[in-house]
């Protein structure tokens, strides 16, 4: 241990290797700034007919990379006025090498992106970068669109609300946004067109995956369902729903880890008790073959009582049960969950019970991504998960130096006994802070939590407090534009992009 470390300040880590290799390409990039800030508007943008002619006669990809992320920084600086640092020219070379950048929030991830998308986008096989939500896609599409409109390449779109047409039109584009939900979905639907000239999607070439430590770890084992309609069994949830209460402690056991629960020997009796009197279950057993579809019914409805909350896992809008994204912390509207799980929901909160789905195709993210002949990704926090990186995917994480040192103090975390002392803690520092005229950013795990807080935030005086979660998704924007005012309390569920945003 000690001499690694002796070893590590005489000749510098593996990682300082790797950053050390990109400085000569940095450089020639650098030398070329000049020459590039003579050319006129259209002779820069003529650069990329230059570059397609030059791909077209044999150069290989990466011997244009020295000329091609000098142009693109610079249209940024002519577009959005902004000129990538050299760091960020490094995190673009780490993109380019099937490696995952990890920057340090607000070194500009989505500038440094625009470098290898463009290079790559030359090849004309279409780039795709994948965030994690519809307004974070919109949003990067519009402001590093500019950068690309300037320089000859097309930009699509993929949201929600996105039609099958524009979706084929948006992946017929250089330069394809959007979420990893929008491209797995697009995938599977793809496999269910009886014609190739049905399909939307065009190959999987090249992919960034933005907070590349969600999507590809955290979410990794999701899996995209597509399901069809199979027949009606509403009534039969709503009577299954009204034998739960009857179960108590001790009569089942809960794996939270895995959203599982089972019946103990003892919950099986109590069941069969009831049932038999009832007249639901046929025969003497809960595990006779006739009752198989009773006992799934039941699993469903225990676990739809003991494993999902209202305003944490799901929310009631306009009679119906819409999941919360556990992951965004945004809806999921048109999602359901499978195999009788919904319905469950449904009858528990007396909520419109919907026809039981089949499921017609499914996939993980894990697999949808590994379809991809070249894949990187960028996160502020992928060195933990660097072995998974590269077991799974093949990837290898590079942390990329920040462009200047940083001056922020991150504290320790502090420990609480109960959540009521760590609540009143977080109180009297938000007070603290509005005294000051200091704006607030608070993030919660819970819809429930987040206005939990904002009452007992009110209680103590507190003023100008906004709540941000699934129920508030239409004053997004807004709340976010006033988040940075004097003395403002933001409290929102934890949604990948907004605390950036802020």
């Amino acid at each position: 241990m000690v001499l690694a470390t002796i070893a590590k300040r005489l000749f510098g880590s593996a990682n300082d290797k790797r950053i050390k290799s990109f400085q000569p390409k940095v450089d020639a990039i650098n030398a070329l700034e000049t020459e590039f800030e003579k050319l006129s508007d259209k002779e820069l943008a003529g650069k990329t007919i230059d570059f397609r002619k030059q791909l077209a006669e044999g150069t290989k990809l990466d011997d244009l990379l020295v000329p091609a992320f000098a142009t693109v920084r610079e249209a940024a600086k002519r577009t959005l006025g902004q000129r990538h640092y050299d760091v960020q020219l490094v995190g673009g070379m780490v993109l380019n090498e099937r490696a995952i950048a990890e920057m340090r929030t607000g070194e500009g991830k989505t500038l440094a992106s625009t470098l290898p998308v463009y290079l790559n986008a030359l090849s004309d096989k279409g780039v795709h970068i994948v965030t994690v939500n519809d307004y974070l896609a919109e949003r990067d599409a519009k402001w590093m669109g500019e950068i690309y409109n300037f320089l000859g390449l097309s930009v699509g779109t993929i949201v929600q609300e996105t039609t099958d047409e524009d979706r084929k039109a948006a992946y017929a584009a250089d330069v394809t946004y959007g979420t990893n939900n929008q491209f797995g979905f697009d995938y599977l639907r793809d496999n269910m067109k009886y014609a190739r000239d049905q399909m939307v999607q065009r190959g999987h070439a090249y992919a960034i995956v933005d907070e590349v430590d969600s999507i590809l770890i955290d979410e990794a084992r999701t899996p995209l369902i597509i399901s069809g309609p199979s027949e009606d069994k509403s009534d039969f949830y709503e009577t299954v729903d009204k034998i739960v209460p009857i179960i108590q402690e001790g009569d089942f056991e809960l794996d939270e880890k895995h959203r599982s629960a089972t019946f103990t020997d003892q919950g099986i009796e109590r069941l069969e008790e009831n049932l038999s009197k009832s007249g639901l279950m046929k025969g003497e057993s809960l595990f006779d073959i006739e009752n198989v579809t009773l006992v799934h019914h039941l699993n469903c409805a225990l676990r739809a009582h003991k494993l999902f909350q209202k305003d944490k896992d799901y929310i009631v809008q306009n009679n119906e049960v819409v999941i919360i994204d556990e992951f965004t912390g945004r809806m999921m509207p048109g999602r359901r969950y499978s195999e009788g799980l919904h319905q469950a929901l449904e009858a528990k909160e007396g909520a419109d019970i919907q026809a039981e789905n089949q499921t017609l195709a499914s996939i993980t993210f894990q697999n949808y991504f590994r379809l991809y002949k070249k894949l990187a990704g960028m996160t502020g926090t992928a060195d933990t998960e660097a072995e998974e990186f590269g077991d799974i995917y093949g990837l290898v994480v590079i942390t990329v130096p920040t462009n200047k040192d940083i001056t922020r103090i991150d504290e320790d975390d502090a420990i609480f006994r109960t959540s009521n002392e760590k609540f009143e803690a977080i109180s009297e520092l938000v007070l603290e802070a509005q005294k000051k005229q200091q704006p607030v950013l608070v993030g919660t795990t819970s819809i429930e939590k987040s206005e939990g807080l904002a009452d007992i935030l009110t209680k103590k005086g507190a003023k100008n407090i906004k709540v941000l979660n699934a129920r508030h998704h239409e004053q997004e924007a807004q709340i976010i534009a006033e988040a940075g005012m004097p003395s403002a309390v933001t409290i929102a569920t934890n949604m990948a992009g907004r605390g950036t945003d802020i």
